[in-house]
């Protein structure tokens, strides 16, 4: 085993009812999936550029490891930017990946305590 491995968890992203009505573009199941550092939209269909942006920055903390008390872990319903739109964004780990430092980067591997 290489000593600069990292985890990751692929993602799938998937459009949900929560109840209310949709007022945006999106439908039920619509849904796209990360891979490591890649977006991969294997349906043909549309996906907001607002709820993308707005799922953004959520999606490398949910990639990652939590400890049992931390609420990324429970969390996994993200409504729709638009406050008059019903619909939710569910974030489901669906596997694990491992990664290689070395291969992703070209700064060296940190060294310090403070994790």
């Amino acid at each position: 085993m290489s000593e600069d491995l990292f985890t990751l968890y692929d993602l799938k992203v998937e459009v949900v009812e929560t109840g209310r009505p949709f007022v945006c573009s999106h439908e039920v199941g619509d849904y796209f999936l990360v891979q490591g550092e890649n977006l991969i939209f294997p349906q043909t269909k549309q996906f907001s550029l607002y709820s993308l942006a707005a799922l953004l920055p959520l999606l490398p903390a949910k990639q990652r490891a939590y400890q049992r008390n931390d609420w990324m872990l429970s969390d996994a319903v993200i409504a729709c930017p638009d406050p008059n739109c019903g619909a939710g964004f569910k974030i489901t780990r669906t596997k694990q990946r491992e990664f290689s430092h070395a291969e992703t980067t070209v700064e060296p591997i940190y060294e310090g305590e403070d994790l």
